[in-house]
């Protein structure tokens, strides 16, 4: 046939046209049969899974966080509005209903425009399956070359997968594995991300926001470039005129909208509870690891997983407030307090000892730097950002300037739970989790203080030691513990005074708490305490009743929960049930509650009306006076020596709450008693969170429960004088001012 013609340039044309031909074909064909990487069958096809973030959700289902790869949340085609997928046909595929993955007009268009005549402006030729095939199985290489590779490989998989799926679910598995940028996947999470709303509620002008940046998406990505978002929407606006989706009207209408964007990226670091978060992602870990030995594979990051804590979300946002507002001004006050003798600026062994237990430190001393080289890089100035209270600011400052920047910061502990269950309700770890890791609830051990004082009169009353027996509260030296000798910051002529329980328990008097304790035996006062769940293990010695002990704020908690709870401990905890991405329940917890009372219904109520008169008159009064709190509350405030540590303890009908405030660095204390004592530095945040439930009535069943009214015998029992002054002869032969000596009793 060839030979019949007889323009040479006609047959050259036509043998190149057949030898080109020739050679496609046999690529598709080498393509086809593996040469360049085996193809998915239908059976992987039909059975890939996705990457998918895990969710954890408040206990009024809010979404707080995702512990994810790639932020991935799928969803099925009734979650996707019909303007969304309308936009997207438009814009990407407007044959997409008429082909089986390979749209030929497009390739044609492509081949004559795009490739011969260079024309850019003429668009590409994938079809919406052939993109999703490439969302799919990623290009490993580039190169003209391996991008024909890759296009013919794209093709056969799209037509596998139209063989496979419906239009719909295509349109699906594309959306729900497209990227979106910004390490986004999927149109839910974009659609959270942007809009903060579920993708099924976007409207017309949001979903041609989102549409348009599948073109590119950092280039329109809205956030980053919005003149360029707001161009592309108005494109995609047009494109769906131009395929009757929408009149022309509409077109003009949205195009005069402004972009609206309600951001909200799932930083890790940001957001609501963090630390919650972070505490809440080390137990499924364990979990998984758990699960994994039991023959399931659960990946926290690409499982899909719906994990439903116990955290109350619009609890968590209050307590935030109600701690930045107290602890921003507590800042100020405690900086003031220092001026220019502050030990972050004065205390040179202080200083030294901070530089060489830092991080960069000890990278270049282990990289072999001498002293003098580590000192020269560590005070090297470059720009940093630093954060205080008021703001985050770009600053020249050194590594050392950094070190000693955060080494002043007061930080803080704050746990509320349901005492019933031990559910967790608020937890506030630190005082910002981007630049203070360290979680004060679950890694941090502190002295309580005064904090364990009603365990060492619960144990009192429990070994038969009436309310109303009365301590002298004289200081005493104690011989047989090297003249160890507590004392109180009261009263000038508090050794002439006898206090009752109820009124040394109120008032925090540390020389009655030591001869309670001293009575009652501390062989029994521990033994008391590990009934009411505290594990870690007790200094056998006098000053456990000042609280020498260091205790985890979540242990305690559970503990003192004991005194709401018919004298039963619980266990703090967090999540409650977790679920597969087909929300099918794959485990749930229930609460972990003691067997036995760790004391008698009597005692409780005991301690209970001792502890209403710490807040109602004693260290803690400042609820009523200052802040104007009338809520059924009981308490107890704490304060360690040399003012290193901040405690209030808030006991509610229905929920219990402890506080810690203080420094990382042990070794800084607060300047003074009044600034550094529990009624001051911890005690605002549960009062400012507390006036923030009372304002909103949907707290009304936790703000106005009551506490049970005390049996007559009880209130039998307390009835009695709060303190006996010394007669007049025993105040003639005693000199105040001078300490008695004896020795501990430590027979009991």
């Amino acid at each position: 046939m060839l030979k019949n013609i007889k323009n040479p340039f006609l047959r050259i044309g036509i043998i190149s046209i057949l030898v080109l031909g020739s050679a496609v074909l046999m690529l598709v064909l080498l393509i086809y049969l593996g040469a360049w990487g085996k193809l998915p069958g239908k059976q992987e096809l039909s059975d890939f899974k996705y990457q998918r973030a895990s969710e954890v959700y408040s206990t009024d289902s809010v979404l707080i966080g995702k512990y994810f790869l790639f932020d991935r949340q799928p969803i099925p085609f009734d979650a996707v509005p019909k303007n969304l997928i309308e936009a997207l046909v438009a814009i990407e595929d407007e044959r997409f209903y008429d082909h089986s993955g390979i749209d030929y007009k497009s390739l044609v268009r492509v081949a004559l425009k795009t490739v011969l005549m260079q024309d850019r402006s003429a668009g590409g030729g994938s079809t919406i399956s052939q993109q999703l095939a490439k969302n799919l199985y990623p290009r490993e290489s580039s190169g003209k070359f391996n991008l024909a590779i890759s296009k013919f490989k794209e093709m056969i998989i799209a037509s596998r997968l139209e063989s496979i799926y419906s239009k719909e679910e295509i349109l699906m598995l594309y959306l729900n594995t497209v990227s979106f940028g910004d390490n986004t996947f999927g149109i839910e999470s974009a659609s959270l991300k942007f809009f903060n709303k579920p993708a099924l509620d976007l409207e017309l002008q949001e979903s041609a926001i989102l549409v348009g940046m599948l073109k590119a998406t950092y280039g329109y990505n809205p956030r980053v470039f919005p003149k360029n978002s707001i161009n592309r929407r108005n494109l995609v606006l047009q494109s769906m005129y131009s395929n009757n989706f929408i009149s022309q009207k509409e077109v003009d209408s949205i195009k005069q909208l402004p972009l609206e964007l309600d951001y909200r990226d799932y930083d890790y670091n940001e957001g609501i509870a963090p630390y919650f978060r972070e505490e809440v992602r080390k137990q499924m870990l364990n979990w998984a690891k758990a699960q994994k030995e039991k023959g399931q594979d659960y990946n926290i990051y690409t499982s899909g997983l719906k994990i439903y804590t116990t955290l109350d979300s619009k609890m968590q946002v209050l307590a935030e407030e109600a701690m930045e507002q107290h602890m921003k001004a507590l800042q100020n006050s405690f900086e003031e307090s220092y001026g220019k003798r502050a030990p972050w600026i004065r205390d040179q062994k202080l200083i030294d000892k901070v530089i060489q237990h830092s991080a960069p430190y000890k990278k270049w001393k282990n990289a072999g730097l001498n002293e003098k080289s580590i000192m020269d890089s560590m005070n090297l100035k470059k720009e940093m950002r630093l954060r205080d209270w008021n703001q985050e600011e770009m600053r020249s400052a050194s590594t050392i300037d950094s070190l000693l920047h955060y080494l002043k910061f007061l930080n803080t502990g704050s746990l509320s739970l349901d005492p019933q269950t031990g559910a967790v309700k608020t937890w506030l770890g630190g005082i910002n989790f981007k630049y203070f890791k360290y979680d004060h609830i679950s890694q941090s051990k502190r002295q309580v203080g005064s904090a364990f004082k009603p365990i060492v009169y619960t144990a009192a009353l429990e070994n038969g030691i009436s309310p109303c027996t009365y301590f002298s509260a004289q200081e005493v030296a104690y011989g047989n513990m090297e003249g160890w000798s507590p004392s109180n910051s009261g009263k000038k002529d508090e050794a002439y005074l006898n206090y009752s329980m109820e009124e040394a328990l109120s008032n925090s008097v540390n020389t009655v708490a030591v001869k309670v304790l001293e009575k009652t035996g501390i062989p029994n006062v521990i033994e008391q305490a590990q009934k009411m769940g505290i594990e870690t293990p007790l200094p056998p010695l006098p000053s456990l009743a000042l609280g020498t002990a260091e205790i985890k704020i979540n242990e305690l908690a559970g503990a003192y929960a004991g005194f709401l709870n018919n004298g039963r401990s619980v266990t703090p905890y967090l999540i409650h049930s977790i679920t597969n991405e087909k929300d099918s329940i794959i485990e749930t917890f229930n609460p972990e509650i003691a067997e036995n009372r760790a004391f008698s219904e009597e005692t409780g109520q005991i301690m209970l009306e001792m502890m209403k008169a710490t807040v109602n008159s004693g260290t803690a009064a400042r609820i009523r006076s200052t802040y104007g709190i009338k809520n059924d509350i009981a308490g107890k405030t704490g304060t360690t020596q040399n003012n290193k540590d901040a405690w209030f303890v808030a006991l509610t009908p229905k929920l219990l709450n402890i506080t810690w405030v203080g420094l990382d660095h042990h070794e800084i204390g607060f300047s003074s008693t009044s600034l550094g004592q529990g009624a001051n530095a911890a005690l605002p945040i549960f009062a400012l969170w507390i006036q923030k439930l009372n304002a909103d009535n949907s707290f009304d069943h936790i703000t106005k429960a009551k506490f049970p009214v005390p049996s007559p015998s009880v209130m039998d029992q307390l009835d009695c004088d709060p303190v006996k002054r010394d007669g007049f002869f025993k105040r003639l032969f005693k000199n105040p001012k001078k300490k008695k000596t004896k020795d501990f009793k430590t027979d009991n």
